[in-house]
């Protein structure tokens, strides 16, 4: 009977023993699992989870726009005073909606090119207005003719035909006008062949932007979605020394087992570089546990702050040795316009680019850009891109329109908020073929192990207590 006891007993610890080691074991092997798993579904190819939702986003993915509405356009003109602005809108399309096209692989250096094409569509149901609505905002060809034409009698010509078309600092154009493109009536009487239709987004539907070449991942997991090059160039030649460079990815995935510690590179044809961001904090997504990254304010800095920024300072500069901060001068970008970008309502800028300018109010929560990235895939399955476009305004004394102006004006013309969030039936997809066994994993391996140590130690407790009671 004692024998048959304290053999059972035994019994029960050896079995808890192999729970336990079972459990031990299982944590590596089922680890190395989930890895090649991974690595096999994230590689930009065809038959990957990776492949399908990278050709077309399964997120719906908005642009909401606010117009900066000049109340005081007179007053400027006339006197160099402030300009006040009322921020309208927002205004709402749907983006990004088209799958990428031209998509080739290259077996030769494990890489895909592609472009992709741009689309917008108005959203009548998410916005405050209509594509009609009104507004009173700079005059974009008027506010960048010094800049292109820096010669004195040719901008005494420029000016009579800005007269001519009774042109001035500021302009009246719709919604569509302004984002999508107008035929500007001073450009029109030019007597040589320019462009003459101008817009903040223009031109925008029916183009493509590319072509990008990533590296698919199917030789080295890290390098999976990383730009090899851009337009055929590994180099943007806008900037000077490593700024110029086009780093990480689009933003949409980036390689896969993402550490906090990991600053994610990423390049953005919209503002002509490329940034980073960095770990914000922890967030729950619909049921899957993410990584919030943030775009820091350390990006924005001036050189004197962060000397890594030294290189996106231009000649074009608004202060004495670049120490204004908080602003992009991307002119050489675009065709020599003084545009300049900034975060909404200049957040993290300099106080003297938002000096002249009154009716802003920076946010953090509402003007920065983040990323929500599950960090086993390294997927973005949410995200928020906000940026402003402004416009640099300088005196002109040969143009009556800008004569006036005793200062330079940043101009704000509108603002954006990019957002995706993944929708309901991917999130569930991706719970049930990625998060959800990962989880059934870590249990099983946990209740394994735990319930595998707590039978072997209950039972040679028995065991001994059994052994000790009979010898008495």
């Amino acid at each position: 009977m004692g024998c048959d006891r304290n053999c059972g007993l035994i019994a029960g610890a050896v079995i808890g023993a192999v729970l336990a080691v079972f459990g031990g074991i299982l944590m590596p092997v089922g680890d190395m699992l989930v890895e090649k798993t991974i690595k096999k579904e994230v590689v930009l190819e065809e038959g990957t989870i990776a492949f399908k939702n990278w050709v077309k986003t399964g997120t719906t993915v908005y642009r909401q726009f606010w117009i900066f509405d000049v109340q005081n356009p007179d007053e400027v003109v006339v006197n160099s005073s402030k300009i006040k602005v009322k921020q309208r809108g927002p205004y709402t399309y749907r983006v990004r909606y088209l799958a990428k096209e031209n998509i080739t692989q290259d077996p030769v250096d494990s890489t895909v090119s592609f472009v992709q094409p741009n689309g917008a569509i108005f959203e009548p149901s998410l916005s405050v207005g209509t594509e009609n609505d009104t507004f009173t905002i700079l005059n974009l060809a008027v506010a960048a003719a010094p800049h292109i034409y820096t010669n004195s009698f040719v901008q005494v010509v420029l000016n009579s035909l800005i007269k001519k078309s009774k042109s001035s600092m500021f302009q009246t154009r719709t919604l569509r006008e302004l984002l999508w493109g107008y035929k500007d009536p001073f450009l029109s009487l030019v007597p040589y062949p320019i462009p003459t239709t101008v817009g903040v987004f223009y031109p925008y539907n029916d183009t493509a932007d590319g072509v990008y070449k990533v590296f698919n991942g199917k030789d080295d997991i890290n390098k999976v979605a990383i730009i090899d090059s851009y337009k055929g160039k590994r180099n943007l030649s806008y900037w000077e020394s490593y700024c110029d460079m086009i780093n990480g990815t689009d933003a949409a995935s980036f390689p896969p087992f993402v550490e906090k510690s990991r600053v994610l590179r990423f390049f953005s044809s919209d503002i002509c570089r490329s940034i980073y961001a960095v770990f914000g904090s922890d967030i729950e997504l619909k049921g899957i546990p993410v990584y919030r990254f943030i775009l820091p304010a350390k990006a924005f800095a001036s050189p004197v702050q962060n000397p890594d920024n030294h290189c996106f300072c231009t000649e074009k500069v608004i202060s004495n040795n670049c120490t204004s901060y908080g602003v992009l001068d991307i002119s050489k970008c675009k065709q020599g316009r003084p545009v300049y970008i900034s975060l909404p309502h200049f957040l993290h800028a300099s106080p003297d680019i938002s000096e002249p300018i009154e009716g802003l109010n920076p946010n953090e929560e509402e003007h920065r850009t983040y990323l929500d990235v599950e960090p086993i895939t390294g997927f973005t399955l949410q995200f928020a891109k906000r940026l402003q476009v402004n416009i640099l305004v300088k005196p002109a004394r040969k143009i009556e329109a800008l004569k006036n102006l005793k200062r330079n004006y940043i101009v704000p013309i509108l603002w954006l908020n990019e957002t995706g969030t993944i929708g309901d039936e991917k999130a569930e997809m991706f719970r049930n073929q990625v998060t959800g066994k990962v989880k059934l994993l870590g249990l099983v391996e946990m209740v394994l192990l735990g319930l595998g140590v707590v039978m072997f130690v209950a039972f040679m407790i028995s065991y001994c207590a059994c052994r000790s009671k009979n010898r008495k």
